[in-house]
């Protein structure tokens, strides 16, 4: 069966190719400046279940004003979360199977048929479960294998949960697109000497060209990829789900301390609104106004 790593894109076995280069220096940090014209994205991925493994994607299409299509539309709730698809509200990402709390999620591979609204997960190289995200028979295969799977993690039954319409499983309340720069991973390594894999932060989309921690100055900022327009938010602050190593699904490196220790804080990446529809793919420029947009609530 192919896993999701198969997928044609740039990420191999659901992770992204190992970085080469050196890192910016640190006084690049905080920098507002446009985008040089060798800014291009390397990798697109969604994310279908909140907390399982990513998809890679050649293009995607993006409408203004709605999240990275296929992202966290669903969730697996660990114990009664409160969450009311009649009502949806932003729930802490604790309420749910995360990596921040749940390290042997990394051990699976994931896809979402969208056609079929199945989800496959593999162990192993072998299938352990199957089902139909949108019935009752299918979340109840999903939820039986997360109950073994997870028995002393648990803080009560597992639940599929699926987002309404215009609803995401999102970590931040405002976050609909998140990207994140390889050179800001590569300074990482430097810091820390060992290799890490991008995949760890989760995001959308993956860029590189651009020096380190220079996206903090896209904030406010117009982006234009292809002919999607895009508003930086805010920095992304990271949590525990990258200490969790995706191929060992071991808490190997503690990411959040090392951006702390070094740089005094804990960002890595951004979040951005689509402000303007089209198509983005793999290899596309990206191009930063010099001057702040407007009309954005942060």
């Amino acid at each position: 069966m192919r896993q999701p790593g198969s997928r044609q894109g740039c990420i191999h076995d659901a992770r992204l190719p190992r970085l080469t280069g050196g890192a910016a220096s640190r006084h690049l940090i905080g920098m507002t400046q446009a985008a040089p014209a060798s800014a291009r994205i390397t990798a697109l991925c969604r994310y279908p279940v909140k907390g399982l493994s990513a998809e890679p994607l050649p293009e995607v299409r993006l409408t203004a004003g709605t999240h990275f299509p296929g992202d966290r539309m669903f969730a697996i709730e660990n114990g009664p979360s409160g969450f009311d698809p009649a009502n949806p509200e932003h729930q802490p990402k604790q309420k749910f199977l995360v990596l921040a709390r749940q390290a042997a999620l990394a051990r699976l591979r994931t896809r979402y048929d969208d056609a079929g609204h199945s989800l496959s997960i593999v162990a192993d190289d072998v299938e352990v479960a199957r089902g139909d995200l949108t019935t009752p028979e299918g979340r109840a295969a999903i939820e039986d294998f997360f109950r073994i799977f997870l028995a002393k993690e648990l803080a009560g039954a597992p639940k599929v949960l699926e987002g309404p319409p215009g609803f995401r499983f999102m970590d931040s309340r405002s976050g609909f697109l998140s990207i994140i720069n390889l050179a800001s991973v590569r300074a990482l390594e430097k810091e820390t000497g060992v290799a890490i894999d991008p995949i760890r932060f989760r995001a959308n989309v993956y860029v590189d060209g651009v020096p380190a921690f220079s996206e903090f100055g896209w904030v406010g900022r117009r982006i234009t990829v292809g002919d999607v327009a895009l508003t930086g938010l805010k920095r992304t602050e990271r949590c525990a789900a990258t200490t969790v190593n995706p191929a060992t699904a071991v808490r190997d490196l503690m990411i959040p301390a090392v951006l702390m220790r070094s740089y005094g804080h804990a960002d890595c990446g951004i979040y951005c609104a689509v402000t303007g529809g089209g198509r983005i793919a793999v290899g596309d420029r990206l191009v930063v106004s010099e001057g702040e947009e407007s009309g954005v609530a942060f």
